[in-house]
């Protein structure tokens, strides 16, 4: 490798921007998902009025603040690492719950609270019996970032600075991605990049392989996302052609675990065992929290990527994108 990935004289390990939501996780039988017209396992936009109209539909409800990159920076402070948050919210209740919940979590938040426009954004989140996780994403404040909500200071104090594919849906968000990828360049510091959802990759397809080529130093995919990404027809196609596009990729495969590419390298690793898988919600967010706390320590890609195994069983044994105990106590008992 040309420099170490850890940094040292970083702050922060890892510090993320990404659409700052509040999670609304309900449990549905299949039928809920045909008699509202929801894509099962995919992530849909959408407005006031369907948000309220899903609110009520839904079932017994868990409420928790949220974001694929909020989970993750959370993964990270819970493994003992430096983490911290950029992201948009109102000074609303649900703001105000998000900022506090997440600095309870160990992880630096001080993004000012907007004034004015939409109110805090939410995500609705139906799990069926086979765990799988189908999201109707109500963005509100959160999608109205842009560069004038960075904080460029925290992003030259980052070791890595982890941008949420969800996030880019605007122009003002994907200059805002442009300008922290540049900040983060010109500090000595890397960049990553989750593609968070196939359906993200269709919509941004050549934005999304231009910031690829040109931004990320760390890709985080799925194996539809990769193909789809590379208009291929198969995973092992689709890491062909991620190598040397960026300085590494960590891809995953669920039960079958994940494929790290770097360099001429391809390294396998196994998934973590589960008793049973309830929910996958948040289990791609877990795993870059576990591979970013190793890799931002400076272990082997191998051991990072155990740990993204490792953090991302802990959340699909149950309801919820986050663990349910120290991921520190977890990484010391295996």
């Amino acid at each position: 490798m040309t420099k170490p990935f850890q940094n040292t004289d970083a702050d922060f390990d890892v510090l993320g921007i990404g659409n700052a939501l509040v999670d609304v996780l309900s449990t549905e039988a299949d039928s809920f998902i045909a008699d509202h017209d929801l894509v099962k396992g995919s992530m849909t936009l959408i407005d006031t009025d369907r948000a309220e109209e899903l609110y009520a539909a839904m079932g017994d409800k868990t409420e928790a603040s949220g974001g694929s990159a909020a989970n993750t920076l959370s993964g990270v402070a819970s493994f003992g690492g430096k983490a911290a948050y950029t992201g948009r919210v109102r000074d609303d209740g649900l703001g105000k719950a998000f900022s506090h919940d997440l600095n309870s979590l160990g992880v630096h938040f001080s993004s000012p609270k907007a004034t004015e426009g939409d109110p805090t954004g939410r995500c609705m989140i139906v799990v069926t019996p086979d765990g799988e996780r189908t999201m109707n994403t109500y963005l509100g404040a959160s999608a109205a970032l842009g560069p004038g909500d960075l904080d460029l200071d925290l992003i030259s104090r980052s070791s890595v600075t982890f941008l949420e594919g969800y996030l880019f849906d605007r122009d003002e968000a994907k200059e805002a991605f442009r300008k922290a990828a540049a900040t983060a360049h010109e500090a000595g510091r890397r960049v990553s990049l989750t593609l968070s959802d196939s359906f993200c990759v269709e919509r941004h397809h050549s934005d999304f392989l231009d910031l690829v080529d040109s931004g990320v130093d760390i890709l985080f995919a799925n194996e539809e996302e990769i193909t789809r990404l590379y208009e291929v027809d198969t995973f092992e196609a689709g890491i062909d052609a991620v190598r040397g596009r960026c300085e590494l990729a960590a891809v995953t495969r669920g039960e079958k675990g994940s494929v790290i590419v770097y360099g001429d390298e391809t390294i396998t690793v196994a998934a973590h065992p589960v008793p049973k898988v309830v929910d996958t919600t948040g289990a791609g967010d877990l795993y870059a929290a576990g591979f970013l706390f190793g890799l931002t320590a400076g272990r082997p890609l191998a051991e990072c990527g155990r740990l993204g195994s490792l953090a991302a069983a802990a959340v699909i044994g149950h309801i919820g994108p986050r663990p349910g105990l120290s991921l520190a106590q977890m990484l010391e008992a295996n």
